[in-house]
């Protein structure tokens, strides 16, 4: 029997709930606030995210090639 070596902890502690709870609030208070920052962020990572696709579909094309 194998004894398993890197007992992983489930769930999350105190602290952890803690800190995703103000960044939840940190985020919904910047959309409230400033929604049209909230909107050029989300608009701006889009597109970073469509960029690195499009980057990753075109290196493992020319790899085929």
């Amino acid at each position: 029997m194998s004894k398993n070596m890197l007992p992983m902890k489930s769930g999350g502690g105190l602290l952890t709930k803690l800190i995703a709870v103000i960044v939840g609030l940190a985020v919904a208070m910047l959309v409230v606030k400033y929604p049209t920052d909230a909107a050029g962020f989300v608009t701006g990572t889009w597109h970073l995210l469509t960029n690195i696709v499009t980057g990753l579909v075109a290196f493992f094309r020319h790899l085929g090639a």
